[in-house]
């Protein structure tokens, strides 16, 4: 199981480089049933944001459209104790939002698939790169 951080999702969605058709390779993957995927409730926010920031707001309605209708996408919600895992996870020295991230992913058991390395410094959680 991967867990697919936002910025896997942003690259398919905002590039058109070898990054964003690599990103969205993986993302067709998902779609299909070939790999097994998850994220948080959260992702929905940070790339309908994100989206909107660069395209607009109609642009970040078929962005938050298409991440509802993925197929074999499984979404983690953040309860109160992902919450509170993740509150213990700022002590590695992450963001809010990658503390949230790293508190689903470890709940799945899933390895991270992210480009940032702030979530190398959690223990037990295995990151890895598309590229």
């Amino acid at each position: 199981m991967m867990y697919l951080d936002a910025n896997v999702f942003l690259y398919a969605l905002l590039y058109t480089d070898e990054r964003g058709k690599t990103a969205a390779a993986l993302i067709q993957a998902v779609r299909e049933g070939r790999e097994q995927a998850c994220t948080a409730t959260l992702t929905a926010d940070e790339v309908a944001w994100e989206v909107q920031i660069a395209r607009g707001r109609e642009a970040a309605a078929r962005a938050l459209t298409a991440f509802l209708e993925m197929r074999h996408l499984e979404v983690v919600d953040v309860t109160r104790e992902i919450l509170w895992q993740a509150r213990d996870l700022l002590a590695n020295g992450l963001d809010p939002r990658d503390a949230i991230h790293a508190a689903c992913c470890l709940q799945k058991g899933a390895a991270m698939i992210s480009e940032d390395a702030d979530f190398d410094r959690v223990p037990g959680l295995k990151r890895r790169w598309i590229f």
